[in-house]
């Protein structure tokens, strides 16, 4: 198989970011990481081992507000799009959605005493959910279109998504490793719930507030012709490579998505220790932070769709490659195995993004128009589905696998379909959403090589 090889040429001095600007980029991720992982990760075991709501309601309640933001982002495209015409900049929609993610986080963990839980406290996060998917979409869509304004060097935007992936995994890393530790050290339950939703908070608003001030240097010229979200869809179709990259993307995002959710019950039931959940989350993100720069080297030397491809791969193969580890019960090879698999997941955040802005820059080529905007509203709205979906797909496995939801105080012996359905629901499950990824990288490669080949 011939897959295309993107031109390594450095960035000339004039060129190229300095690290104060690259960090000022970079660290907004260090929040939407935080906001993309914890409800994945806890929310769903928050509303079933804490508040007793049955897996199929909580898995309605993760999935709807996002349904809700898949529809909205390409809207806050198209609106990001038209504020940078008018004032030449992106950074309004920015500080908006910087002031008000933090305070809608903390309260889907922040159910009052007086609601006991079941429908009443599922409605209170479901609420709180939404109106932190919309303002998350404030912020990512204008934060994601940035790296296609920032330089016209495909190596620099290789550079500045690096910078970006490695806070990106910080995010992470902080997110599951620091959250379920923050939930312990504050007594556990919903007060500890609580508390962390708020000391978690705070790090997400420092982080979303820097990148907003760290990025009002970068001058954003969309077309002259700013076009609404359902005609920018229709011009976006003949973008062939957009759309293929995109649906490699929002399955792997999909696929990561389902094994998060899974993480605190397989640690909980499985591995009979819910504190291993942040030890299974370091496993996973940690290695990512010192793999970034590795993919970025390999990609140069032969070809980022390629290095795709293998990480895609070897991802599939560690996921199934747990299924006996779990099922045996041996920590040591389900924490080594984990940790490859977060080597592979490093180069699913780094290098699509990294071909994501020369798939805009292309389509401006083709068509005349720079519509950074709406192509990442686009994109977001795929990965902010596949991230939604995730969970709800793994409460489903529950749900149908016999899963018995109980508040904390409460606890239940769950049955063995239910034990069985969550291993598979952590290992096989994403193993195979990664599998149905494979032919849309392929495919990517090849509309990409034909278009050098024009």
């Amino acid at each position: 198989m011939t897959v295309a090889r993107r031109p390594a040429t450095p960035p000339t001095g004039a060129d190229r970011l300095g690290r104060d600007r690259l960090l000022g980029y970079g660290v907004g991720s260090v929040g939407t990481g935080v906001f993309s992982a914890v409800p994945g990760l806890l929310l769903l075991y928050y509303l079933t081992d804490m508040l007793g709501v049955p897996a199929a309601v909580a898995g309605a309640v993760l999935v709807a507000p996002k349904i809700w933001d898949v529809l909205l982002n390409p809207l806050v495209g198209a609106a990001s799009d038209r504020e940078a015409v008018r004032t030449g900049r992106r950074t309004r929609l920015l500080a908006v959605g910087a002031a008000t993610l933090p305070v809608a986080f903390a309260l889907m963990f922040a159910v009052p005493g007086g609601i006991s839980g079941g429908t009443a406290g599922a409605v209170w996060s479901g609420v709180a959910f939404l109106l932190a998917a919309t303002a998350f979409a404030g912020f990512q869509v204008p934060y994601v279109a940035l790296p296609a304004e920032m330089s016209a060097s495909p190596a620099e935007r290789t550079r500045i998504m690096s910078w970006r992936v490695v806070c990106l995994t910080v995010g992470i890393l902080v997110a599951g490793g620091l959250a379920p530790a923050v939930v312990d050290l504050a007594g556990g339950g919903r007060p500890g719930y609580a508390v962390m939703g708020v000391a978690i908070g705070a790090v997400m608003a420092a982080a979303l507030v820097a990148a907003t001030l760290g990025t009002r240097w970068v001058s954003s010229r969309p077309g002259p012709r700013q076009l609404g979200p359902v005609a920018a869809f229709r011009m976006a179709r003949g973008n062939r490579p957009f759309f293929a990259l995109l649906a490699a993307f929002v399955t792997q995002a999909l696929g990561v998505a389902v094994m998060l959710a899974g993480a605190p019950y397989v640690a909980s039931y499985r591995l009979g220790d819910y504190g291993l959940t942040s030890v299974m989350f370091v496993c996973l993100v940690g290695p990512s932070m010192l793999a970034v720069p590795v993919w970025a080297r390999l990609a140069r030397a032969y070809g980022t769709v390629r290095c795709y491809l293998a990480a895609s791969a070897g991802f599939t193969a560690v996921a199934l490659a747990l299924v006996p580890a779990i099922a045996a019960g041996s920590l040591t090879a389900t924490l080594a195995l984990t940790a490859l698999a977060g080597v592979c997941y490093a180069a699913l955040q780094l290098l699509p993004l990294s071909l994501l802005p020369d798939t805009v820059h292309a389509d401006a080529v083709r068509t005349g128009h720079a519509q950074a905007g709406a192509f990442t509203g686009l994109w977001t709205a795929g990965e902010t589905a596949g991230l939604a979906l995730g969970p709800g797909l793994f409460a489903l496995v529950l749900a149908v696998s016999g899963f018995v939801s109980a508040p904390v105080e409460s606890p239940v012996a769950q049955p063995p379909g239910a034990l069985t359905g969550l291993l598979l629901g952590f290992t096989a499950l994403p193993a195979l959403l990664m599998l149905i990824s494979l032919p849309f990288v392929i495919r990517y490669g090849r509309l990409a090589l034909a278009k050098e080949t024009v």
